[in-house]
């Protein structure tokens, strides 16, 4: 229930909708618009509708001032409405580079403990080089990572252990299913008293796991795609949900392409943590640690102390820094 803002007051911003944000605050929820001034900070990327549905981009058809999950002041224009006139600063962010043609930066969620990434193990298969950059972005955004593979009741003999390579490299994993709830009990108590952001590519089942914690949340399920084995868009944009346990939970639309931002090549390998005890030694002092000789990482990758398919994504992901090269 909305309530008259009293002169100014702070606030999260828990969803937005074509410009219009809902904020909470502890005298209820208002719709605020933007200062003027802060509208003259929205920069308009270049959209590219041949790639970048607007679901994939979470229906955020500008990169602006304002994120989901921030905290910001805001004051009343008239009775259930207001206006935010400062974003308060951010202990942490999930951020990307915004689809287009322009490099701008995404701001998808702001100010949550940790990146719940949610990847099934099956139906749509798990990519894993997805993954890594997800868990880099949480890493350059302050976020703690935490692995949900979810759907483990599709798991066959043969599959790839997941679970077993990112646990090895230091990781939490949460196995789950919301058919079975195995893993629901625990993935609760991991959201509780905590902002959550959740995270993953279309059909990974976010929505079906957020269901299983706290029935009629009233999130929509959709199935995978049986044609193309893509998921389908369920949330279709971005917004934060109080559970009833404790805890703020920012779910986002599924992450189909995912560019880190602001992250250069030389500091890239500093954001693999697994890696980094690998890092010093190497011959040369500005050893990329893919061809060069005696690199220390590279004699770590044959020892087995480092995840060849951690090792691979950060190649792929270094040469996509340096262009190409």
């Amino acid at each position: 229930m909305r309530a008259a803002i009293v002169k100014s007051t702070e606030g999260i911003v828990i969803r937005e909708h074509r410009g219009v944000f809902d904020v909470e605050t502890g005298h209820g929820i208002f719709a605020c618009a933007l200062r003027s001034r802060m509208k003259k900070a929205l920069i308009y990327p270049e959209r590219d509708n041949q790639h970048h549905s607007v679901e994939q981009v979470g229906r955020i058809d500008a990169v602006n001032p304002v994120a989901i999950g921030d905290r910001v002041r805001v004051v009343e224009d008239q009775g259930e409405t207001g206006a935010i006139e400062e974003v308060l600063p951010r202990r942490s962010k999930l951020s990307r580079l915004a689809p287009g043609k322009r490099r701008v930066e995404q701001i998808m969620i702001a100010n949550a403990d940790h990146l719940v990434a949610v990847f099934s193990v099956r139906d749509p298969r798990p990519n894993l080089q997805l993954l890594d950059r997800l868990l880099v972005a949480a890493e350059a955004g302050n976020l703690a990572p935490v692995i949900c593979l979810n759907k483990i009741d599709l798991s066959k003999d043969g599959d790839p252990d997941i679970a077993e390579i990112y646990e090895r490299c230091g990781f939490r994993v949460i196995p789950a299913s919301a058919v079975t709830r195995e893993g629901v009990d625990l993935l609760k108590a991991t959201l509780r008293n905590r902002v959550s952001a959740i995270a993953g590519p279309s059909g990974a089942g976010k929505t079906s796991l957020l269901n299983a914690m706290q029935p009629g949340l009233g999130l929509r399920v959709r199935e995978v795609n049986r044609t193309t084995g893509r998921g389908r868009h369920t949330t279709t944009y971005l917004a934060a949900h109080r559970l009833d346990a404790g805890g703020l939970v920012i779910d986002s639309p599924g992450i189909r392409e995912f560019s880190l931002w602001d992250v250069s090549p030389r500091e890239l390998p500093e954001l693999f943590p697994d890696m980094r005890g690998h890092l010093a030694g190497c011959r040369f002092h500005d050893c990329t640690h893919v061809h060069e000789p005696d690199c220390t990482l590279r004699a770590a990758l044959s020892a087995g102390a480092v995840s060849r398919e951690r090792y691979d994504s950060y190649v792929a992901l270094r040469k996509e820094l340096d262009g190409g090269r």
